[in-house]
């Protein structure tokens, strides 16, 4: 059945900008064809690709290693060994950034908790604010449970340290 640029931008997902451009970086796995009168003609297994394409780039793979891996499809039988390997790169690539984002929500997930408990308990001004200018010593009491808006090796006490610049690292 032949689709229209139309019809595969709405079953795909992707803008009619966004198809003419993966068509002119060579992104198809079969050339787009076209009518007479120029007009784009696609295929049902153009709108499948289409959806394997979109996923590796949303994982980070780029335009030029999809490129690659289109062309070594292209090429046909006996180079499977050389996409297994392209894919495995890209596999071991987004297991990486998973790991990194995993530690990113882990940090988020602490912020989170620290400044609910200071917003329960009425005590959101006392988290750290670096643009605090007053010259008044802070608050040496500990805090009720060890919850501060400071690192996990700084949160056994509070900073007792005269008024000055603080570092960043607390935030």
């Amino acid at each position: 059945m032949d689709l229209s640029i139309g019809e595969v931008a709405q079953r795909s997902g992707l803008s009619v900008h966004a198809l003419r451009f993966y068509e002119r970086e060579g992104l198809f796995a079969n050339p787009v064809r076209r009518l007479s009168n120029g007009r784009r003609i696609y295929h049902e297994e153009d709108v499948e690709w289409l959806a394997v394409c979109t996923k590796l780039r949303s994982s980070g793979m780029s335009v030029a290693m999809i490129r690659q891996y289109i062309e070594l499809v292209r090429q046909g039988p006996g180079n499977e060994l050389d996409r297994l390997e392209l894919l495995r790169r890209h596999e071991a690539f987004v297991e990486a950034q998973i790991r990194e984002l995993g530690e990113a929500l882990g940090v988020m997930r602490h912020k989170v908790r620290i400044y609910e408990d200071h917003v329960v308990r009425g005590e959101a001004d006392r988290l750290w604010n670096p643009s605090r200018t007053d010259t008044t010593a802070p608050d040496c009491t500990p805090p009720d449970p060890p919850a501060t808006d400071r690192t996990p090796q700084d949160a056994r006490a509070p900073d007792c340290t005269p008024p000055g610049p603080r570092t960043a690292g607390s935030t």
